[in-house]
């Protein structure tokens, strides 16, 4: 089987080694990549790929190498729809479509899907203002759980001690 794995992170390397290890793999490459990967000769040199700016020529390029399957690691390209883009070409893709991937993309999706569906979940305020904030803070409380809506690369969350800390983040 030939494997392409998306990506460049720890995650990404972290899937290419245990794929690699599998005797199922024929060949594994790994986009970008990283200086790990690349020492473990993984990392796949496409120039196609690399002038690939968008989900339409990546999927384009992807599909001319033609692997087996492609695992998808980001957030990011499968919020763009790449898994999608893959699949409508008729290749074996590990990764959510872009509907699936929108719970991981938008918080605000996330907990309206929650609430819909009557999963447990903390109470939460859309904001866009500092008066938003304010008043959202009036009736949370103290302690209370800062986020960014959309894709944040596992970042944009903060944990706040108190009103005066929230206010001045947000």
């Amino acid at each position: 089987m030939r494997v392409v794995v998306i990506g460049a992170g720890g995650r990404e390397h972290a899937l290419a080694w245990r794929l690699a290890s599998s005797p199922a793999v024929e060949t594994l490459s790994v986009w970008p990549g990283n200086g790990g990967t690349a020492l473990a000769g993984w990392t796949l040199e496409s120039p196609a790929l690399a002038g690939a700016a968008d989900v339409a020529a990546q999927a384009a390029a992807l599909a001319a190498i033609a692997p087996d399957l492609v695992v998808i690691g980001p957030e990011a390209p499968l919020v763009a729809g790449l898994a999608d883009a893959l699949r409508a070409r008729g290749l074996a893709v590990f990764g959510p479509g872009a509907d699936g991937a929108r719970l991981e993309g938008s918080k605000l999706f996330a907990k309206a899907f929650c609430e819909r569906h009557g999963l447990p979940t903390a109470r939460a305020w859309a904001v866009a203002t500092p008066a938003e904030l304010s008043a959202a803070l009036a009736e949370a409380g103290e302690r209370v759980v800062l986020k960014a809506d959309g894709l944040a690369a596992g970042k944009g969350v903060l944990l706040l001690d108190s009103r005066a800390e929230a206010e001045a983040a947000g």
